[in-house]
């Protein structure tokens, strides 16, 4: 088993070290940190270890700011010497929470918690799959607030728009052919803030409603044309390399 400890304490990480190497002799510690910057960075280049022992206060902060800039999908096993953060704690991918110091009979406890806990590898891929679709799908955008006559802040529902696209620098999201409004967003961060299920992004200047979509014309090269109920004024190509993707998209399958 690999074991990750983050940890500003050096006398923490020796004892803890030491107990592992009496409970678990198999467990590889494959790595320390000591604060809330190198363990974002080590998270962000390394695969996910089996389990993280994390102390909450470290050198720059506390460890819950780790979760707030990176993605965190193994079990953590939380060591600290205080007990007021153990609600917190459990909201974090907490297997434990463990107090300081720990005793080989506490470390026990909490493997033998962990491995009751652990699921096969291939319904844990698949929950992890379904938990990352079903947290994407909470946070895709519904609503944009836009600054609108100086003193005003007009409400759009994304489910209005037809399609987003640039234009004389800006990006706008087009309602219909009398109403549109400049957003201060690019299109890559739109596409990553939409719901794929709904916005396909076409090319570099258009990211498209399924629901905008008039008609499809075969073009050269086997790329497709685009034609929008919402004319767009020029010709919306979707590349040889997408087709596919696209009428996958389409479709539905």
């Amino acid at each position: 088993m690999q074991a990750l400890i983050i940890e500003d304490e050096k006398a923490a990480v020796r004892n803890l070290t030491a107990l592992l190497k009496e409970v678990a002799p198999e467990t590889e510690v494959c790595g320390v940190l000591d604060s809330v910057t190198d363990s974002v960075a080590w998270f962000e280049t390394h695969p996910a270890p089996e389990v993280v022992f994390m102390d909450i206060h470290l050198a720059d902060g506390s460890s819950f700011e780790i979760f707030e800039q990176c993605r965190i999908d193994c079990p953590i096993i939380f060591t600290t010497a205080y007990d007021e953060y153990a609600i917190k704690a459990f909201k974090v991918n907490s297997v434990d929470y463990l107090l300081k110091p720990i005793g080989a009979a506490d470390l026990r406890r909490a493997l033998d918690k962990l491995k009751a806990l652990q699921p096969i590898p291939e319904a844990q891929e698949s929950l992890s799959a379904l938990i990352r679709n079903l947290q994407k799908r909470d946070h895709y955008k519904t609503h944009f607030l836009i600054p609108c006559r100086g003193d005003k802040l007009v409400p759009l529902a994304v489910e209005r728009v037809q399609y987003f696209c640039i234009a004389d620098g800006s990006t706008r999201a087009v309602v219909s052919s009398q109403e549109s409004y400049v957003l201060p967003h690019t299109l890559d961060e739109l596409a990553e803030r939409l719901d794929p299920a709904s916005f396909f992004r076409v090319n570099r200047q258009y990211l498209i409603s399924r629901n905008a979509v008039r008609d499809i014309d075969l073009w050269f090269n086997n790329r497709l044309s685009i034609n929008l109920k919402v004319p767009s004024g020029e010709k919306i190509l979707v590349s040889k390399q997408r087709v596919n993707e696209f009428k996958t998209w389409f479709s539905g399958d």
